[in-house]
């Protein structure tokens, strides 16, 4: 980013890619070269708002402040300290992340937090918990991905979510490299592979079964890793082996060829899946996991060179975000809140008493679904719940039922809507701090610009409430870099180990690596060389089985619905449908479905359809096309209203992960004016 300053106009923002950053060396996003727009934007927040009789109305710093700290501790001696609750975000910073659990669990003393991150990458992180001992979304840098023989993607329209990654896979394919992508849709990405794997919505889990079957039966597997690195291969061996590929085939639409396809070009080359959000955001995403990670390592590749399994982080902190104690079940350094070593560890760290650290709280979905009931209070950072929770007209009504809502934010957007306060925040380039990429690459984030003066930081808005709730003393944080300090020590002998990081040493590396324990420490770019993270050093397959989705097509609903992004918006799209360029790209969503289903319900290229499930209905514009399968339509999420996908989508949830299941559900469609 660019900032200058003329005397004259003042203070004039550009942006442009960094080409010696070894991650996008250069490249970046739409979204990206356009987000300077939102720090001068004329809908920006600058002053705290107070609801008053429907209305906001602007009050002081001091006075809201006062007053949400009155309410807080009027709610928690009426309801207990679990009536208050917090919700973060994958896009707040690690400073923040990180007080931002301190503060729910020592000045609010509040089992309840959690972040939108569990609707992103809660399934990824417990399948290669299960798996590995440790989750780091990518084990291996980025550009990995160019020295791969086959790089598979499961799951994930790269070129439309992460397009400076793509220059990899450009690399790769000239270097006679092959592509192999899962997906539902025939998806720009798609278009570009070698091989495209169209498979029913919801049957991720049996495909990756049923090529597990296959690399056993041709003799691809590799027996002497198996034997030396991973436990547990038996079990998995057996259920692999019932999913016969003719059965796979039928309920997923992957031909036997292509399985055999896919498999010999994983096996015979050094390889890698890498998936997105289409197998993990399901009631079963983290056994569908699982099982994505049962064949890299029957087929060995886990660990090895340019090999293995890895998630695609989406958020600017997804991969920190949900490392540092925003997670319901988590502490900071990826502790276990339920860990008894874990739990005397930190209180200690934070001079509390142990019996004082509260348990394992709600997950996001049942946190909200709460609200109005044992939840009577919420703090939300980062994150337009309104938008991005499955059942949103429910979500709605939960929210609103709340005695006291708060909302930090920089714009207002649908959940500040229905808030009783709203602090206006500091935005990326006017504030420090770390975030940790997708290949836990920890770098940094410099303030550039001066925030507008009638602004707070997070970080300052958390410590001013702490003194409001008597904790002063554990909250004497002035800077990103004091935070940082106290974080950095708090995550030693972790999991996440961010120890030996500091300001100077992400300077002179272009960032560190997680783990890095000590100042000496080099960070680890490459994990699972000799030994995986649990006690005994060796991987574990998981047994894991076929079943259907929590709700599938039947004669009421008898088409599958499924979500995703667009290239211009990102996640509720609260701040990119404010940048004028992106919404004239994309304007309004649209419902995609294939010219079959249209002819079926007679509709055309361009009319407005209604989509209904037994949620809730919304209203889309068409785009038929045969990039969809006939017995599917899918939608972005970018939107609120009455063009709510999220209305439609089933709040069930993963019983490990705690995902929703956004990629399937069951609808009708028909004509607007249709009876």
């Amino acid at each position: 980013m660019v900032a200058t300053t003329d005397s004259s106009t003042g203070t004039s923002i550009s942006i442009r890619a960094d080409d010696e950053f070894p991650v996008n060396r250069g490249q970046m996003c739409i979204k990206g070269f356009n987000a300077h727009e939102l720090i001068a934007s004329p809908e920006r927040l600058l002053n705290p708002l107070k609801r008053v009789d429907g209305q906001f109305v602007e009050i002081a710093w001091a006075q809201a402040l006062d007053e949400i700290a009155d309410k807080i501790k009027t709610i928690q001696t009426a309801h207990g300290r679990d009536a208050m609750s917090a919700f973060g975000s994958g896009a707040l910073t690690n400073e923040k992340a990180y007080l931002l659990g301190k503060f729910a669990r020592v000045a609010l003393g509040t089992a309840n937090i959690d972040y939108n991150g569990r609707y992103c990458m809660s399934s990824a992180a417990a399948g290669q918990n299960r798996a590995f001992g440790v989750d780091r979304g990518m084990p291996f840098p980025v550009e990995d991905i160019a020295s791969t023989g086959c790089a598979m993607l499961w799951g994930s329209n790269l070129t439309d979510t992460l397009p400076p990654i793509m220059q990899y896979f450009d690399t790769l394919r000239a270097r006679s490299g092959r592509v192999i992508v899962v997906d539902p849709r025939r998806t720009e990405t798609a278009r570009q592979a070698d091989l495209h794997l169209q498979l029913t919505p919801g049957t991720d889990l049996l495909l990756a079964n049923g090529l597990l079957h296959v690399a056993i039966d041709e003799q691809l597997i590799d027996l002497s890793y198996i034997e030396s690195r991973t436990n547990d291969f038996a079990a998995i061996a057996a259920i692999a082996l019932r999913s016969h590929p003719a059965y796979v085939e039928r309920l997923t639409g992957v031909s036997l060829d292509q399985m055999r396809q896919a498999v010999r070009w994983l096996a015979e080359t050094p390889s890698m899946i890498l998936s997105g959000r289409g197998p993990e955001q399901q009631s079963k995403g983290a056994d569908s996991v699982s099982a994505l990670i049962n064949l890299m390592l029957a087929l060995g590749k886990v660990g090895k060179p340019f090999s293995g399994y890895g998630t695609l982080t989406g958020q600017g902190n997804g991969q920190g975000g949900r490392e540092h104690g925003q997670k319901a079940d988590q502490l900071v350094g990826y502790r276990l809140i339920e860990n008894p070593v874990h739990r005397q560890q930190i209180a200690e760290f934070w001079g509390i008493d142990e019996a004082d650290l509260p348990r394992k709280g709600k997950s996001a979905v049942e946190l909200v679904d709460a609200c109005g009931d044992d939840v009577r209070g919420m703090l939300v950072m980062g994150s337009n719940i309104a938008v991005a929770t499955p059942g949103a007209n429910n979500v709605k009504e939960r929210l609103a039922s709340l005695d006291l809502l708060v909302v930090c934010d920089s714009f207002m957007n649908d959940t500040a809507e229905l808030a009783h306060y709203v602090l206006p925040t500091q935005q990326w380039a006017e504030e420090d701090g770390t975030v940790t990429n997708l290949e836990g690459r920890v770098i940094r984030r410099r303030r550039v610009i001066d925030p507008p003066a009638s602004t707070r930081g997070d970080v300052e808005i958390l410590c001013q409430l702490a003194v409001r709730l008597g904790m002063a003393e554990k909250f004497a944080f002035t800077t990103a870099e004091s935070v940082f300090d106290e974080f950095r020590r708090a995550t030693a002998g972790a999991p996440a180990d961010y120890n030996g990081i500091s300001y100077d040493k992400i300077d002179q590396h272009d960032g560190i690596f997680w783990p890095c324990p000590a100042a000496d420490h080099p960070g680890t770019p490459r994990l699972f060389a000799t030994e995986f993270a649990h006690p005994d050093a060796r991987a574990r397959f998981l047994a894991i089985d076929h079943r259907p989705a929590a709700e599938e097509p039947d004669d009421e609903y008898p088409i599958f619905f499924t979500t995703g992004r667009y290239r211009e918006h990102y996640n509720s799209g609260a701040q990119t449908r404010k940048v004028d360029i992106l919404v004239r790209s994309k304007p309004e969503p649209k419902a995609q479905l294939h010219p079959l289903l249209a002819d079926q319900i007679g509709i055309t290229d361009g009319e407005r359809v209604v989509v209904e499930s037994r949620r809730g209905r919304i209203v889309l514009v068409a785009h038929v096309t045969p990039e969809i399968r006939p017995d599917t339509i899918f939608a972005p999420f970018h939107w609120g209203g009455r063009q709510s996908a999220n209305i439609l989508t089933n709040p069930a949830l993963d019983p490990t992960s705690r995902m929703p299941e956004f990629k399937i559900c069951a609808v009708r469609v028909r004509q607007v004016d249709a009876t």
